[in-house]
């Protein structure tokens, strides 16, 4: 791997995982050396951050980790349901349709209320399935594109066990819809489920937050 990719797969981690939090002091210098990479290196790993929107310019000489809020999260799902519904579409016309069966069948016997990690693993195959099978590669780099904010958000919510029972029935039904070869299925299941995530995690964020003395 060069050291550029290096760099960036280890910030993109730091940053998706919260070890760098929002606001976060990114320097080229003091991570150059806590990486063990030069500068330059580090400055490309920077740069595609902030082609990213990870990170932003505070200052001419200061790059900070961006800061993410409701609204930031809300126009995240405008755009995901948009290129989501259109993918789980082309999905079902495309699929080869036993390997969406086999999916369902993966999330019918899924208990991500045991090991969580293990469930978002089985979601990114599925993401993964979906991508080779809709054959678009601006669609799929789109897709890419706001996955890498989506971890991040993930993140900031906290693992509800209610909400993560939920998301397994709705990840079987889309690819059993997918697996049926029915397009209008699929992405009417997957507009309930982000408008059920995106309820789930502005309710978690905002419990999060500091509430008000009484005066």
């Amino acid at each position: 791997m060069k050291a550029s990719d290096r760099a960036y797969a280890t910030l993109l981690d730091d940053i998706q995982s919260g070890r760098l939090r929002p606001g976060a002091v990114v320097s080229e210098v003091e991570q150059a050396l806590r990486l063990g990479v030069s500068r330059t290196p580090m400055r490309e790993a920077i740069g595609r951050l902030a082609n990213a929107g990870l990170v932003v310019q505070q200052s001419p000489r200061v790059t900070v980790v961006a800061d993410i809020d409701a609204d930031d999260i809300r126009d995240l799902f405008d755009v995901r349901r948009a290129l989501e519904e259109t993918a789980v579409r082309l999905a079902a016309k495309r699929a080869d349709r036993a390997v969406f069966a086999m999916l369902a069948a993966e999330f019918a016997d899924a208990h991500p209320a045991a090991d969580a990690d293990a469930y978002y693993e089985l979601i990114a195959r599925f993401d993964a399935a979906v991508d080779r099978t809709v054959d678009n590669s601006h669609l799929v780099s789109a897709l890419r594109n706001l996955r890498t904010h989506l971890v991040r958000v993930r993140r900031m919510a906290r693992d509800n066990p209610d909400r993560l029972a939920q998301s397994v029935a709705e990840h079987r039904l889309i690819a059993a819809a997918i697996a049926a070869g029915d397009g209008d299925l699929a992405a009417h299941a997957t507009h309930v489920h982000l408008h059920n995530a995106l309820t789930t995690i502005l309710e978690s964020i905002q419990t999060d937050l500091p509430q008000e003395e009484p005066t």
